[in-house]
């Protein structure tokens, strides 16, 4: 698979945008993750990998405020946002998709989108009515310009007015990025992005994830089984194991690790993935 190489990615003396730190999250006596730790730049692509129950979605729950960590703390960009709701979160940059699509089937695919932004709306109780007497239509033609930009970048122009519902499964993952970006977060979460797609599906998504990092400049955090795209467009990668980080690194270094290829990568993956690590 032909797929964009990673660039070098943010440059290791760049703060840190997100530090997990010692986050352990408990239910009942499950401990689905078990004091992790790891931060990642401004302008990082960094990658999530391990078995299935190996926690990696319940640590983009953690960041997303989807679960409150039983222990450790989640700072974003100076701020400790631990116990902030999930809008809460999303007002201050972090945005997501999911690994079960999250689409409204009966809205259409310009609606969809429109929902990302609902938390940019500058209307309250208080100043509701003087705003919509004065600034409402400024701010629905901002909005769809915004979403406009969006539905181009992503190659969906053909389908904004159809159902979301109706469409392939590879449009909807697509509709469900554009709806996360309309959010304009400075960090996006990506469970699982390229799950159920075919080949030529997972070239075009994964291109659309390098320029959101190289042209749009978010940071990503991604969850992917699919390894040679893992290896191809992240900058670094961590592991998970039964919860618990077992490395973090560049590509190279992790598929070098022989816990790594022992246990999580596979013989079939490792020959695939090998030789576009060696050469991104």
């Amino acid at each position: 698979m032909a797929l964009p190489a990673a660039s070098a990615g943010a440059d290791p003396g760049t703060a840190a945008l997100l530090s997990i730190e010692a986050i352990s999250l408990r239910f009942g006596g499950l401990k689905a993750l078990s004091d992790v730790s790891f931060h990642v730049r401004n302008g990082e692509l960094f990658s999530i990998i391990g078995p299935n129950g190996a926690g990696k979605t319940s640590m983009l729950n953690c960041i997303s405020g989807r679960y409150t960590p039983s222990e450790g703390r989640v700072v974003f960009d100076g701020q400790d946002v631990t116990r902030l709701k999930p809008n809460r979160r999303a007002a201050i940059g972090i945005g997501r998709t999911f690994q079960n699509l999250a689409l409204f089937s009966h809205m259409s695919v310009l609606d969809n989108i429109m929902v990302g932004r609902h938390h940019l709306l500058k209307n309250n109780f208080l100043t509701g009515a003087l705003y919509w007497i004065g600034g409402a239509q400024k701010e629905e033609l901002e909005h769809r310009r915004k979403v406009e930009e969006v539905i181009d970048f992503l190659d969906i122009q053909h389908v904004r007015k159809a159902a979301a519902g109706t469409l392939s499964y590879g449009l909807r993952k697509r509709v469900e990025l554009a709806r996360a970006v309309a959010l304009e977060p400075k960090l996006i979460l990506l469970d699982e992005p390229m799950a159920g797609m075919n080949l030529e599906e997972k070239e075009d998504m994964a291109r659309y994830i390098v320029d959101l990092n190289e042209e749009w400049g978010m940071t990503i955090i991604m969850i992917e089984h699919d390894m040679g795209v893992v290896m191809d467009i992240s900058h670094r990668v961590m592991v998970l194991d039964f919860g618990r980080k077992l490395v973090e690194g560049e590509p190279a270094e992790v598929l070098a690790d022989p816990h790594v290829r022992k246990a999580y990568l596979g013989e079939d993956d490792l020959d695939e993935a090998a030789p576009a690590a060696m050469t991104a």
